[in-house]
């Protein structure tokens, strides 16, 4: 029996939207380092999974303790929200993707891990009913 991928559910089910969050490890240290880089990767994006940008990509560098300091972007898109923050010290990627329109989560992960050079992914998904 052959399993309905996560935009096949979201359909079938009329959800609100689907929500992902993506946890990327050993990502390249000047990439995640860069507001330019980032904002490269929130336009790549959104092309990719056919997403309309809102407005500007949000980057702020801040984070005085150590262990959270980073770089946080935000991008609204017209139907919700992508965001992420950069863990420094541990040159990790958080990147959260909830959106109204269904996308594949499977491209988001594929690409960002790609994009960041990261070594892997933990990748949740769901259905916001």
């Amino acid at each position: 029996m052959e399993t309905q991928t996560i935009v096949e559910q979201a359909v079938e089910q009329s959800v609100w939207g689907i929500a992902s969050s993506f946890d990327i490890y050993n990502c390249d240290p000047d990439a995640i380092r860069s507001a330019e880089k980032i904002r490269q990767f929130v336009i790549e994006l959104c092309d990719l999974i056919e997403m309309r940008r809102f407005g500007e990509t949000i980057v702020v560098n801040f984070g005085e303790n150590e262990r959270v300091a980073g770089y946080s972007m935000a991008q609204l898109i017209e139907t919700s929200l992508i965001s992420a923050h950069f863990a420094n010290l541990t040159n990790t990627v958080y990147l959260d993707v909830f959106s109204c329109k269904p996308y594949d989560p499977e491209i988001v992960k594929n690409y960002a891990m790609r994009f960041f050079a990261g070594s892997h992914c933990i990748t949740h998904s769901n259905l916001r009913l």
